[in-house]
């Protein structure tokens, strides 16, 4: 039998992940609304908006007046996603109001001309001196890796490929490296075996994230693989809100709530209140008018302690 970590840590990201994919523009009080929900939750880490071009993304044109209003909690930090020093610049006047930056790139060349319109080497070096920036300010920093476990245009990536470039990344964010399942090429016994890989090659005092999509329903077989490889730290997006703008038809991160339920289940800690996470959810299916797709949405929670 395998024995599974007793602790785990969830990184939300679906105020800014899930919310920049959605064609209707939220407004910014329910934003926030929804963003109070999920940190009263118990999870740790939110990561609230991003610093884009409101012209890229008009539904994260509110950054500043989201993180201004959001209530802080003691205990839970939030993150924004920062694209470029601009970005950055932009953000760090309302430096008291966040904790984290996270920065990405694809390391498939054709995702991220598509994405970002930048070469890997491009995008590299630029997300480097942002993620210095963001240091001197003292902000805990992540580089997430888009497609490591292959990419639409490019098929499957070879683990090297990733793996050389995520020590720029994690040297420059002292310690925490993303792999994102984009466009949900992963299965579970690539997960399985890639993690471990990952380990190897950057070195046990480096933090693994995990970051699933559920685009052909594999999310959470792929997070039960993660686990067996050791994996700590997952992303995740309540309700199954998000998904990658290229290509068409790369909807939907894992859920939040089904992958806490899942862990709560099987034995494993993460601090967060399924009831509480599943309400939250349910307030943005409400906010969107539309069914999500999170299966405790239809199920509904199990308390796994009174089994």
């Amino acid at each position: 039998m395998v024995e599974l970590p007793k602790s785990v840590r969830i990184r939300e990201v679906g105020p800014r992940d899930g919310f920049q994919n959605e064609p209707e523009t939220i407004d910014t009080a329910e934003k926030v609304r929804l963003i109070d929900l999920l940190s009263a939750t118990g999870v740790k880490r939110l990561e609230v908006t991003s610093f884009v071009r409101p012209d890229v993304i008009p539904q994260l044109a509110d950054a500043a007046e989201v993180l201004l209003a959001a209530q802080r909690r003691p205990g839970v930090a939030f993150s924004v996603l920062i694209p470029n020093p601009r970005g950055l610049e932009r953000a760090l006047g309302l430096r008291d109001r966040f904790d984290e930056v996270s920065v990405f790139l694809s390391a498939s060349e054709t995702h991220n001309r598509r994405n970002v319109n930048r070469s890997v080497a491009e995008s590299l070096a630029g997300l480097e001196q942002t993620l210095a920036l963001a240091g001197e300010e003292g902000l805990r920093r992540e580089g997430v890796i888009a497609t490591s476990f292959g990419c639409p245009y490019e098929g499957h990536l070879p683990p090297g490929r990733v793996f050389g470039i995520a020590p720029r990344l994690i040297d420059a964010g002292r310690g925490e490296g993303g792999f994102g399942d984009t466009t949900r090429m992963a299965n579970p016994v690539q997960v399985r075996e890639y993690f471990p890989a990952a380990r190897a090659a950057l070195g046990d005092g480096v933090e693994l994230t995990a970051h699933f999509h559920n685009t052909r329903g594999q999310g959470l077989a792929n997070v039960y693989a993660a686990y067996e490889a050791g994996v700590r730290s997952f992303e995740s997006s309540f309700g199954e809100l998000g998904g990658c703008p290229v290509p068409k038809g790369a909807t939907g991160n894992v859920a939040t709530e089904d992958v806490v339920s899942m862990l709560h289940e099987m034995g494993a800690g993460t601090g967060v209140d399924l009831v509480k996470l599943v309400d939250a959810a349910r307030a943005a299916q409400e906010v969107l008018g539309r069914p999500l797709g999170s299966h405790l949405l239809t199920a509904g929670p199990v308390d796994w302690r009174e089994r």
